[in-house]
């Protein structure tokens, strides 16, 4: 499948405003490979993809989770917001005929993060958590922080994403926080958030 593909069946499967969102994704993803040396192309394909399965119910789901157990790797019992992305990922392997595992897992850890996250997975997290429409208080921070340092934007990125989960009452997937520790270590920025 080629980015130009992917566009085309979020244009068919989304509603306006997440093909608008995918949209500044692709734009956003595109332009932090152009600055940190990944292939274009491949950003903007797990862009386009990355949120495919955001608008599926939750039974549909819960059925391609259990259908896929192996790949899904006990997805359905963390938090159901971060479903999306892995069942995504299952389909566009699936399904859709994407391959390149470097792309199934940004899409599949794009809500996260993981350990050992690479530079496409950190590329993917960011855009989708910048791009233009988002207007949550300090996005704009974030974004003059992702175009001088990916890493330093990714522990933000995650440690912004896991006080939201907690200060909303709800549980912080156990990937996010072991792709905020894995990257405190590798990289020793930032300080250590409360689990």
């Amino acid at each position: 499948m080629t980015s130009k593909e992917a566009k085309a069946m979020a244009k068919a499967t989304l509603s306006d405003k997440r093909y608008q969102h995918t949209a500044n994704v692709k734009k956003m993803a595109v332009k932090l490979a152009q600055k940190y040396g990944e292939d274009p192309e491949k950003a903007a394909l797990a862009a386009w993809l990355h949120d495919l399965a955001k608008e599926k119910p939750r039974d549909e789901l819960l059925r391609i989770l259990g259908e896929n157990a192996i790949m899904a790797d006990n997805a359905e019992k963390r938090p159901p917001q971060v479903w999306h992305g892995i069942c995504a990922a299952i389909l566009a392997q699936k399904e859709w005929g994407v391959d390149d595992p470097e792309i199934l897992n940004a899409v599949a850890c794009h809500t996260t993060g993981r350990p050992g996250m690479t530079k496409l997975d950190e590329i993917l997290f960011l855009a989708d958590m910048t791009s233009a429409e988002r207007d949550w208080s300090g996005v704009e921070a974030l974004r003059r922080l992702e175009m001088k340092d990916l890493d330093a934007a990714m522990l933000s990125g995650l440690d912004q994403t896991i006080r939201f989960v907690k200060q909303g009452h709800k549980p912080v997937d156990p990937m996010s926080a072991a792709a905020y520790h894995d990257l405190q270590d590798r990289y020793g920025k930032g300080n250590k958030i409360n689990e």
